[in-house]
């Protein structure tokens, strides 16, 4: 597992899905994703809200209501009010100017001055927020403009002032003198940027921006050195006003223009004779073979969301594809249909597994047979656990004593009580009890997931014994369970195909056989760790266990670190972690390390897990802090 941070940064998580979750309520879309970037914008082709990294390191409050904010601006700002074909024209214009990054600039200070004012009035819950959004932002523009004075970065120096004009609450607000250029054009720039409250739409300001940017750029020297707005250059000619993200997601439109018409519903009078095989697209021959490509065919008003049943003749037609599989004669892999069914047969899927982990599959191992010695290892950890395994069974032994013998008291209806006094004394006498059935077994089962990743080569071996203890202490209670290593391969992974090898050590039917336990010595440390999808993988297997108590217990060392993964693999693991104890699993996390466990490690260990994860800091220590954990949950199941 390695410690990769995202930008040098800890996500926290919690506040990450509040942002997300915020941008799906304001936007209505469940597809709208949330990202962090340097500078906050929406992209509205990809369906994504950038929050800025401008609000890291600050006060938790300010942090908070800074990122909610940029929430704000583009969830209700500037996806219900921005216009983005008019965005793409003035792209185009100001790619011309001296000074494009200037007036950019500008132009999404002034835009999103217009969208904050819209956000507060269909929102006013939002105005909080935004007051500690613009205090923060007045008082780090008045910072810079102080520094790029100093340092007579004249173009940046006016846009600080700029913006310190356009957000004051005082008329008569005066910025420094910077250049007699500027300062001859100053008076037109700010009777100008008087006109920004009164837009009504991102024309007007497009419009404004680009008077203003014609006049400076015959004044200002050189264009802006910093970027403190991004406005993104994205194809917005393609967009349309009204696109959803379904639209949004079709590369390419249709070679032709026709129709099929209405679609047959089975019970009309045929009266031709003769079936057509092809049509306008597909009259010629292509490289295609028994493949539709997006852009080609006839439109019909055929539901595309929609199922249909399977029928008979089904596999006569040329539309029908199988899962692709590699011949033992020619390799088909390059075949762009045949890839695609593979990728989509071995990846897990989104919604089941999560969107990070669209394009990783498992591969199951089962463990060797034990020889001589893994079982020599094997006994010498039996002996170091030994003291431990025997108190936690003499503990589950007169605890499940007790329970047999202990008896229900003060029931409406059972076995007749000797007291019948309160018959006379009580309105409503309790006169019955019952005795507890004997229970000889816990209605509990363990799932122990084990980080095999290649960070864990200095605490495997203590790891190995404290798993061992697990399985011994669980064994001699009759406590079903499985002993799980996981990782991803990094030298197969690719974009597309990431395989997650799961290696079974003790499964639940071998759990409880004396001659068990050997095989766990088998786990070694190998590759990265993608543990938001084996966690989903681990609860799914207990789910379809019967018995009342599950838990699972996560082992490892670090951050989640996997191709495409170090960014999301927080959240991911986090989500997958909530998901298994909304389904009445309780996920533990065992956090190993061979020293001091730092804040930042504390902290993103508590974003995944909350207040159900163990921190060992020296893992020789390991059994010692399974032992009392072991024993509460055992109590808990009994």
């Amino acid at each position: 597992m390695r410690f990769i941070k995202f930008n040098d940064k800890n996500i926290d998580s919690f506040l990450f899905m509040e942002l997300a979750d915020l941008a799906k309520t304001l936007t209505k879309q469940d597809e709208i994703q949330v990202e962090y970037a340097f500078k906050s914008y929406y992209d509205p082709f990809a369906g994504k809200v950038f929050v800025s990294h401008f609000w890291d390191n600050r006060p938790a409050q300010e942090m908070i209501d800074g990122l909610k904010t940029d929430v704000f601006l583009r969830s209700i700002g500037s996806y219900q009010h921005t216009h983005f074909k008019e965005i793409g024209s003035f792209l185009k214009k100001a790619g011309k100017l001296s000074i494009s990054s200037f007036a950019k600039q500008l132009l999404m200070v002034c835009e999103d001055l217009r969208l904050e004012e819209l956000c507060k009035r269909e929102r006013p819950g939002t105005k909080k927020a935004f007051m500690v959004r613009r205090n923060v932002y007045r008082k780090y523009f008045h910072d810079q403009l102080n520094v790029n004075l100093v340092k007579s970065v004249q173009t940046d120096a006016f846009f600080n002032g700029l913006y310190l004009l356009l957000t004051t609450d005082n008329p008569f607000e005066e910025i420094p003198s910077i250049s007699e250029p500027i300062d001859r054009v100053f008076p037109y720039v700010r009777n100008e940027l008087t006109k920004v409250y009164e837009a009504k739409t991102t024309q007007d300001l497009t419009k404004m921006v680009m008077e203003i940017a014609d006049v400076l750029d015959e004044v200002l020297e050189r264009d802006m050195l910093n970027m403190y707005f991004h406005l993104p250059e994205l194809d917005y000619d393609e967009w349309e006003e009204g696109l959803t993200f379904d639209d949004l997601k079709r590369q390419a439109k249709l070679e032709n223009d026709d129709s099929l018409g209405k679609i047959q519903k089975g019970d009309e009078d045929i009266h031709e004779n003769d079936m057509p095989t092809h049509h306008r697209e597909t009259s010629r021959a292509t490289k295609s073979f028994l493949q539709f490509d997006i852009e080609h065919g006839s439109k019909t008003d055929l539901m595309g969301e929609g199922g249909r049943e399977g029928e008979d003749g089904d596999q006569a037609l040329g539309m029908v594809q199988g899962a692709a599989r590699k011949s033992k004669q020619n390799d088909y892999s390059h075949m762009e249909a045949m890839e695609s069914n593979r990728d989509e047969e071995q990846g897990g899927g989104e919604s089941e597994f999560g969107k990070d982990n669209k394009y990783a599959y498992p591969v199951f191992q089962t463990p060797d047979v034990p020889d001589p010695e893994h079982i020599r290892r094997y006994e010498e950890n039996k002996k170091v656990i030994a003291p431990y395994q025997k108190k936690l069974k003499q503990m589950i032994e007169k605890t499940l004593e007790h329970k047999k013998t202990l008896p229900r008291t003060d029931l409406h209806f059972g076995r007749l009580n000797k007291k019948l006094l309160r018959l006379l004394t009580d309105e409503n006498p309790r006169l019955f009890y019952k005795k507890h059935q004997p229970s000889i077994e816990i209605d509990a089962v363990f799932s122990l997931l084990v980080d095999c990743s290649g960070s864990m080569f200095d605490k495997m071996d203590e790891t190995k014994l404290g798993i061992t203890l697990f399985h011994e202490a669980l064994s001699s209670v009759r406590v079903p369970h499985e002993v799980v290593g996981f990782w991803e391969d990094t030298n197969e992974a690719t974009e597309t195909r990431q395989p997650n090898y799961f290696k079974t050590v003790i499964d639940f039917t071998s759990s409880l056989k004396r001659k068990s336990g050997p095989e766990i010595m088998q786990l070694e440390p190998e590759e990265d760790n993608r543990d938001g999808y084996a966690i989903r993988h681990m609860t799914n297997r207990l789910l379809k266990r019967s018995e009342a108590q599950k838990f699972l217990l996560v082992f490892s060392d670090g951050e989640p670190a996997a191709m495409d993964y170090e960014q999301n693999g927080i959240i991911d693991t986090h989500e997958a972690v909530l998901d298994a104890r909304k389904q009445g699993i309780e996920v533990i996390n065992v956090f190993l390390s061979n020293g001091y466990i730092d804040e930042g490690q504390q902290k993103t260990i508590q974003n995944i897990y909350g207040k159900y994860s163990i921190l060992v800091p020296n893992v020789d220590e390991l059994p010692d802090v399974l032992f009392p954990l072991l024993r509460k949950l055992l109590q808990k199941s009994i």
